[in-house]
């Protein structure tokens, strides 16, 4: 039954209405279907191209306006409160874009960006070699996400990790300096009075 059935395809295919058929029909569809797969398979390649360099001038462009704004964050006592108002702005802006970039490890580079910028306008005043480097630690760190995310984002964690940590324990000295403070002015305030003559 099957040899039979594959004879009369054989012998269809070798007639002239099946040939005429093949050559056609079947043949442009599937050379038309091949065509249009080799097609889409080339957009979407373009595409992908044209999307990763959309992300990477994106992330290009975040990298550079946060160092800029780092720049002028290192200067930050010797700018006028107008200028101050607009470098706050314009580091806020750059801190949105990195976190909104579709990045690995975008919103920790912003947070780590965040720190070293408040540390560089705190610093700006009394040091300034301290500001510099953490200007130059800024731009060394954002350009080393920009090349290898994955290797900088690890980085970036164990450096907010550790700065979490010392906030923690600075915060944890001021609250005992406080309650010694307050138990000082408890003892004081029930201790007799000392009378003067």
């Amino acid at each position: 039954m099957l040899l039979e059935w594959w004879n009369d395809i054989v012998r269809w295919v070798g007639s002239d209405d099946g040939w005429t058929i093949i050559t056609g029909a079947i043949l442009p569809f599937v050379a038309i279907f091949a065509g249009g797969l080799i097609a889409g398979l080339i957009v979407r390649s373009a595409m992908k191209r044209f999307v990763a360099l959309q992300d990477r001038q994106a992330k290009a462009a975040a990298v550079a306006s946060l160092i800029a704004a780092g720049r002028r964050a290192a200067a930050w006592t010797s700018l006028s409160a107008t200028e101050k108002e607009h470098v706050e702005r314009l580091i806020s802006e750059a801190e949105v874009r990195l976190h909104l970039l579709p990045e690995t490890g975008s919103s920790l580079a912003a947070e780590w960006s965040a720190h070293l910028i408040g540390s560089m306008k705190r610093n700006s005043a009394a040091y300034v070699m301290q500001a510099e480097q953490d200007l130059r630690d800024l731009q060394d760190g954002l350009i080393a996400w920009q090349e290898k995310p994955a290797r900088a984002r690890k980085l970036f964690a164990q450096d907010l990790s550790t700065w979490r940590y010392e906030a923690d324990v600075t915060e944890d000295e001021l609250v005992r300096k406080q309650r010694e403070w307050s138990a000082q002015q408890q003892t004081e305030a029930h201790s007799p009075l000392q009378t003067t003559v």
